[in-house]
């Protein structure tokens, strides 16, 4: 179970907490470029928890300057329309080094990302959304978890099966297997994983503002193991969850081949995909919108969202990084958590 505080369901102006990400890539620039827009403020109130010289940064590469309300003596205070910003000190103005990771770097990003959970848990903010995070840099600044998504987990004390979305437009996909070597993903499916991949698809789904999800699910193997010629998974394993999660009420559909379903589905004959291991579902959702796709990590007490691009250390500094993604990411929050949807 989650340790979730009460909220309420009717759809209401929520309150979501922005991070800048790592500040050696590009999520300073991008996040300043979103606060910029009149729109996020329109129907969300926004809590930016950065330091200031992340912010300095990301502002002048940008070319723009936000307006900010203050929150003094760490008391969260909101302004119609404009964002809030609750300074921390995550980082000296030194120790940004763009394009590199670093430990100082990945300090400051889990810092902050510790510093808007712990708001969420005493229901200060009812979402957050992260600019891009680089997970090496997170690893050198003291990450142990698998990813983010596992230290979120962890740090919310949620106990039940929790997954992350990759969103390009209607599509989504979720997974039974995430940040884990290949060699080790067949073992990792189970009946119980793919069934709770299928049905927190269908929930966040809803969610979303989808009414009557279509869930496609892909097999491990090439062909869906062809009838069982080229492995056992999909009759074994596959097959029995999703005749489970049909029973359970879920318009589902597979195993369906791996290499056709994304066609499929782009067709729009599914609404989401649920795909046995990562790269499966990324490889193709970064082809069909890798400048909008958003991930969104599911089953937690609040909403979480980032953009799909990631740090891009390679651009860092240019003012060309697309902030679209992370917009995306943005409106996707502000919708799921206006309805109070968690992890429960």
């Amino acid at each position: 179970m989650s340790t979730e505080p009460q909220r309420a369901t009717a759809a209401r102006r929520p309150r979501l907490a922005l991070l800048l990400g790592d500040p050696n890539g590009i999520g300073p620039e991008i996040a300043v470029k979103l606060l910029a827009r009149r729109e996020t403020c329109a129907n969300a109130d926004v809590v930016v928890y950065t330091d200031p010289a992340m912010l300095a940064a990301g502002e002048k590469v940008a070319g723009t300057h936000v307006d900010f309300a203050r929150c003094e003596s760490g008391a969260l205070r909101f302004e119609r329309g404009k964002p809030s910003l609750a300074a921390l000190d995550l980082i000296d103005a030194r120790a940004i080094t763009p394009g590199e990771a670093t430990e100082a770097g990945g300090r400051a990003a889990l810092s902050a990302l510790e510093t808007a959970a712990d708001a969420a848990k005493r229901g200060e903010i009812d979402g957050i959304v992260f600019a891009p995070l680089n997970k090496h840099a997170m690893r050198l600044g003291g990450l142990t978890q698998e990813d983010e998504l596992r230290y979120l987990q962890e740090k919310f004390g949620v106990t039940d099966f929790v997954s992350e979305f990759n969103v390009t437009g209607r599509l989504w996909t979720s997974r039974v297997t995430s940040h884990i070597p290949l060699r080790d993903v067949a073992a990792a499916i189970t009946e119980d994983g793919v069934c709770a991949a299928v049905r927190i698809a269908d929930r966040y789904l809803k969610a979303a503002g989808t009414g009557s999800p279509r869930i496609a699910v892909a097999g491990l193997n090439p062909h869906a193991g062809d009838g069982g010629s080229i492995g056992r998974e999909e009759i074994d394993t596959i097959a029995p969850a999703v005749a489970r999660s049909r029973r359970e009420g879920v318009d589902v559909s597979g195993p369906l081949s791996p290499d056709t379903v994304f066609v499929a589905a782009r067709r729009g004959d599914f609404d989401a995909v649920v795909s046995m291991y990562h790269d499966q579902g990324q490889i193709a959702m970064k082809l069909m919108g890798f400048d909008h796709g958003v991930t969104l990590h599911g089953g937690l007490p609040v909403p979480v969202a980032t953009c799909a691009s990631g740090s891009a250390f390679d651009i860092v500094g240019r003012n060309v990084a697309n902030a679209d993604g992370l917009v995306e990411a943005f409106n996707l929050a502000q919708r799921i958590a206006a309805k109070g949807v968690g992890g429960r």
